[in-house]
């Protein structure tokens, strides 16, 4: 009786000391890490967010950016950094989709983050180059069956969610198609526009410039359903007949370990930041369907898509340098 009454003893001091914590928090600047290079989407996201968390919770949150192989040098920063709520990052699909692509992690990311919210989803588009003769994705289908190994595929980068999303689209429609990877969006664009690939995934808003002024055709969206932007654009799955999703998404983790209450606060902010006019507006005209979730629904996610990415990366023989 001895023993757990002091078991319980030391939970609720355990309880009352991370509550005090969370009350007293943030009591310095937080930082706050985006894995790629400033003007991407997460660093746009990441400071808006951070811009509307320094006003509500009347501490800094400071925007970092740590780039470089693949998002992975700014996640292992966050997950060995001290799990106070001090050090927090962006996390994007790039995450779960690394744990697979790069065999040599010094993290765990299923096991070493902890989610505090996803903040959006955003559908890719499947664009082609306007000589290329299929239309749709079905006749897409049929002419990559007819000719094996002779269409070429963009990506933003070997990994990305574009290069999986492209990856998946082969699985799931037993195509061969020719990967040809680019360091960021912008050079895969001018190729697809000059015909040295025909079709390539990106976000569909990075796209809708090239489709308004007609030099790029939408073929589908990436989303389970039709996009708003696109109306006429069917989604893969619409298309093929068969369950087919993949999204770029966005939202905060911490890392393993930081105290409950101190999420559960972060979480709260977000979600009220996301709640705001203004802002919600704006990612809404960037594509975005705002999620803001809770940190249990965020942590399911995450594992979720380690293991949907995972399988995918494994049967495509994925693996970056």
């Amino acid at each position: 009786m001895n023993r757990a009454f002091l078991r319980m003893a030391l939970l609720a001091a355990a309880l009352a000391a991370s509550n005090a914590f969370a009350q007293g928090y943030p009591a310095r600047p937080v930082k706050v890490i985006v894995a790629f290079a400033p003007g991407t989407t997460s660093d746009l996201i990441g400071r808006m967010i951070s811009e509307r968390l320094t006003q509500a919770m009347g501490q800094s949150f400071v925007v970092e950016n740590r780039t470089g192989a693949g998002g992975t040098i700014g996640a292992e920063f966050v997950a060995r950094s001290v799990p106070d709520g001090y050090t927090l990052l962006v996390s994007t699909a790039a995450l779960p989709v690394s744990a697979s692509v790069y065999p040599n992690l010094k993290y765990d990311t299923a096991k070493d983050f902890s989610s505090i919210t996803v903040v959006t989803h955003s559908p890719l588009a499947l664009a082609a180059n306007l000589n290329f003769p299929p239309k749709t994705v079905r006749e897409l289908v049929d002419y990559a069956k007819a000719n094996p190994g002779k269409v070429s595929f963009g990506s933003a980068g070997v990994g990305t969610s574009h290069h999986l999303t492209g990856e998946k689209l082969k699985i799931e429609t037993g195509i061969d198609m020719l990967h040809v990877p680019y360091k960021g969006s912008g050079p895969a664009h001018v190729d697809l526009m000059g015909g040295q690939i025909q079709v390539m995934f990106d976000n569909i808003f990075a796209l809708m410039p090239h489709f308004k002024s007609g030099r790029l055709r939408p073929l589908a969206v990436s989303s389970a359903k039709r996009h708003p932007a696109l109306p006429d654009v069917p989604s893969i799955a619409e298309a093929i007949g068969r369950d087919f999703e993949s999204v770029a998404w966005f939202g905060f983790v911490a890392p393993a370990g930081t105290p409950r209450d101190v999420r559960a606060r972060l979480n709260v902010e977000i979600v009220k930041a996301l709640a705001i006019s203004e802002l919600r507006q704006r990612l809404i005209e960037s594509g975005s369907e705002i999620i803001g979730n809770s940190t249990d629904a965020a942590d399911r996610h995450l594992r979720s898509e380690v293991e949907r990415w995972g399988a995918v990366v494994r049967k495509a023989n994925i693996k970056a340098e």
